[in-house]
């Protein structure tokens, strides 16, 4: 019998189930989620399922795209709430990008984020004892938000998320739809088609964005969980460049605002905290800095620092100088 797993061709003597196939390519079921024939196939049924000539079959896993270390809390009361869960930090990760599992196991940890980004990628059916991230991640420990990071449609999107709810059973997923491979910006018109089939499947949405506090709430209207507007595109390291639009989103929003995109140093994540936002996430600024571990730890602060000032208030900018000690009494 002839099938076709991940775009290749794969011979196996019939009948044979979808678990049998499973075990010859030495996967853990546990691990993975299986689509044949465009067909999402619930793990409970894969040694009911019998394969037959022809079909095709997509089986993928989640790769790099907790518990914070001791003094993350900002204070008892002020903690990051997202489509019903609580957590202390307000920096959300990515895990792609690193040189190793064993380096983004350790930025993870020494950024503190409870939250971690996960793509959604073919399993590699010729070697089956290749290191995965759930290995060196603890699902357990943190929280994994699939994404579709590399989806340019809407049915693409959708698509991608059932099958990351197969693999893994969360339903609170990042929506990401781009518009081309240049920019990488979002193309609204697609993430809101997506959105809109998301929500009535029951996911819980936060949603990667442009800066546009028109279509921001529009998203919000729609139910999602969490805006995520870009602070410049995605990988490009240059910091906020609309303050002004990103400050009229979280003015208006009742769901959380993240600053998704453009985070390039410690001083831009405490930035986009101080103009209000609930969190913050980043890959590459963290990934690719010349020490990764070290930068998430900076970047762990700087949200930190950020959500203070927010909370304590900026002073007033004033045109000409305010002397700190009195006038009066001077020798």
């Amino acid at each position: 019998m002839n099938i076709t797993v991940n775009g290749e061709a794969h011979h196996m003597s019939c009948p044979e189930t979808l678990s049998v196939l499973l075990e010859q390519l030495g996967l853990d079921s546990r691990k993975v989620a299986v689509e044949r024939n465009l067909e999402i196939i619930p793990k409970s049924t894969y040694d009911r399922v019998k394969l037959i000539e022809g079909d095709k079959l997509e089986i993928v896993h989640f790769i790099g795209g907790g518990e914070p270390e001791g003094g993350n809390r900002i204070e008892a009361n002020d903690t990051f709430h997202v489509a019903g869960n609580l957590y202390q930090s307000r920096l959300l990760v990515g895990t792609g990008k690193y040189k190793n599992f064993e380096e983004t196991a350790a930025a993870i940890d020494a950024s503190g984020a409870e939250i971690v980004t996960v793509a959604v990628r073919r399993v590699n059916v010729t070697n089956p004892d290749e290191p995965v991230l759930m290995d060196y991640v603890d699902p357990d420990k943190y929280t994994y938000l699939p994404n579709t990071a590399g989806c340019y449609t809407s049915e693409d999107a959708v698509r991608t998320l059932r099958l990351a709810r197969e693999a893994g059973g969360w339903d609170l997923v990042k929506l990401e739809v781009l518009w081309d491979h240049v920019t990488l910006y979002p193309n609204m018109i697609e993430t809101l088609k997506a959105t809109e089939l998301l929500l009535k499947d029951d996911f819980k949405v936060m949603v990667y964005c442009n800066d546009d506090p028109v279509m921001a709430k529009r998203l919000e209207e729609l139910g999602c969980h969490a805006i995520m507007p870009l602070g410049a595109p995605i990988g490009s390291g240059l910091g906020i460049q609309n303050p002004v639009g990103i400050r009229l989103i979280v003015e208006q929003s009742k769901v959380p605002v993240l600053v998704d995109a453009g985070v390039g140093t410690a001083s831009e994540a405490a930035e986009a905290m101080e103009l209000g936002c609930d969190g913050v996430l980043m890959n590459t600024a963290i990934a690719e800095a010349k020490n990764p571990v070290r930068m998430a730890r900076a970047m762990k602060h700087a949200v930190k620092a950020g959500r203070y000032a927010y909370l304590a208030g900026r002073m007033p900018r004033k045109l000409y100088a305010d002397p700190s000690s009195p006038l009066s009494g001077l020798i």
